[in-house]
């Protein structure tokens, strides 16, 4: 399991097909390119537990190196490109980088944070100035063979940072056989049926974890990946049916834009190609979940893990219209339910959820928000609530951080996001606590209408909406509008970013 052994059996088989392009990439080609890399990584003195970084478009270039430092037995930082040069220049220091490659269009962006860091080598994947040298002419002059030295690397990501600055995550270094199989390609097999045969598409940016770690995945396998540039939801149908997908991620986001299509744009495309439809990421309202198994038939997984990867729940849609709103059992790891005091509780009741025997991490370079996340038996958790029920299928409260406490009650802003985002008008929301002198918080919904929906009194009929189903003291007290809210390509609300800007405007709307 691994493209060197699929560029010898199926040479001229694409691995990476660009779906805006339709420009390919063999496994041939990617093999003998990733081999360039490496060679051209050891010429600059790249070794074994090394740091590289990357701000890459979702493009070829995360592969041929995403597979030359998974070849070299270095760590590659893979950095969002949507940060400004601050945050970049803070993660290059923090990570210990020795060197950063970017894709032609961050080469401003690359500028601005290497001028904190004047010796550290920078490189864009094409052209070159007098900052940063031409990274694919390098690789030109390398061998195509592979290194003489060959050991396995993994990723050192960073956290997305909603609860806080961008964390490090730093798993242990494998060690063994480029091919061995890895948590997430037996997970693809096992429960997915992925394989030779698999047609992958990518919907989201290759710089987070799960994206980035599912597409070389299916390369592992010998499948091929289709790559979206940016997430359109008409545009997903249509590749789906193109490139004969039979197996595709997403998040809760995508879902929901997909079904706001018109129902004559839903039928106009083919996608009985699809074996496995696969999300994660953020929770999923209970009624979009109901609406894509009814359309795409009983092929809808679910699993919930983290860039940390200390464990992994997982089920199938059948499981799933048993246990609905459950994100299933664990897969990799044991979970445990405990209280405040650290105590395990027995199912049925809610506290925070830990793995124990799952794989090890850290935060780099913060060993107190490392000992944080674990507790004094090595259980690691990801800042999660929730309850195991009497067969072992974990359901997700919310964020401890997203936690609003109004007159004493604890109220979890997913339960009311969940209500709400099944009204019609709604077309996206993010429910969050602001400060109250009598309450101590109370709750606000801050509401993207959907298209074409304009109602004065569309406040008072959400309001309603929620008091029927959740009752009074779970009725946001306030219901704010906005165009758009603050998310990240991955889905996952920046709650503290939308608190924030409440909070600098004295809780006015910002």
């Amino acid at each position: 399991m691994h493209p060197a052994i699929h560029a010898v059996r199926q040479p001229t088989k694409p691995a990476i097909v660009m779906a805006a392009t339709g420009t390919t990439m063999t496994f041939a080609e990617l093999e003998a390119a990733s081999n360039a890399a490496a060679w051209h990584l050891r010429a600059l003195g790249m070794r074994r537990g090394d740091v590289i970084a990357t701000v890459f478009d979702n493009a070829a270039e995360v592969f041929v190196t995403g597979w030359a430092t998974q070849r070299s037995g270095l760590y590659q930082t893979s950095i969002s490109n949507k940060l400004g040069a601050a945050d970049i220049a803070y993660i290059l220091r923090d990570s210990g980088a020795r060197l950063l490659i970017v894709s032609a269009a961050f080469a401003d962006l690359a500028h601005v944070a290497l001028a904190e860091l004047p010796d550290l080598p920078g490189f864009r994947w094409t052209g070159a100035d007098d900052r940063l040298a031409d990274w694919s002419q390098a690789m030109q002059a390398q061998p195509k063979t592979r290194i003489a030295d060959e050991s396995p690397g993994t990723d050192l990501l960073y956290s997305s940072g909603t609860t806080g600055r961008p964390k490090g995550v730093m798993p242990v270094l494998p060690d063994g056989a480029l091919e061995a199989a890895t948590p997430l390609t037996r997970m693809g097999t096992a429960l997915y049926g992925m394989g030779p045969d698999s047609m992958y598409l990518s919907t989201s940016p290759l710089y987070h974890a799960a994206p980035l770690r599912w597409a070389m995945a299916v390369q592992q396998l010998g499948g091929t990946v289709v790559v979206m540039e940016r997430f359109d939801a008409e545009e997903t149908l249509r590749l789906i049916e193109r490139h004969r997908i039979t197996h595709a991620t997403f998040v809760p986001t995508h879902f929901v834009r997909m079904l706001k299509l018109p129902q004559e744009v839903r039928r106009r495309y083919d996608v009985s190609s699809l074996r496995a439809v696969i999300h994660a990421a953020a929770p999923c309202p209970i009624p979009v979940k109901h609406a894509m198994i009814d359309w795409f038939g009983p092929i809808v997984h679910e699993y919930y893990s983290g860039t940390e990867s200390c464990g992994i729940t997982a089920l199938s849609s059948s499981e799933w219209l048993l246990k609905p709103g459950s994100v299933g059992k664990a897969v990799l790891g044991v979970v445990h339910i405990v209280d405040d005091e650290g105590r395990e509780l027995p199912a049925g009741e809610t506290g925070h959820v830990y793995f124990g025997d799952g794989p090890a991490f850290r935060y780099l370079n913060d060993p107190a928000r490392t000992a944080q996340a674990h507790d004094r038996r090595g259980w690691a958790t990801l800042g999660d609530i929730g309850r195991l029920d009497p067969d072992g299928y974990l359901f997700l409260t919310d964020r401890k951080s997203f936690m609003i406490i109004s007159g004493g009650v604890n109220i979890y802003p997913q339960e009311i996001e969940n209500v709400l985002i099944a009204h019609p008008a709604v077309a996206d929301v993010a429910v969050i606590g602001l400060p109250d002198e009598d309450m101590g918080e109370i709750v606000v919904a801050v509401v993207q209408p959907a298209e074409s929906v304009i109602a004065p009194d569309l406040a008072a009929t959400l309001t309603a909406f929620v008091r029927a189903q959740l009752g009074g003291v779970k009725t946001p007290r306030r219901i704010d509008f906005a165009s758009a809210l603050p998310r990240e390509p991955t889905g996952k609300l920046m709650k503290r970013t939308l608190r924030d800007a409440y909070l600098a405007t004295g809780s006015a709307r910002p």
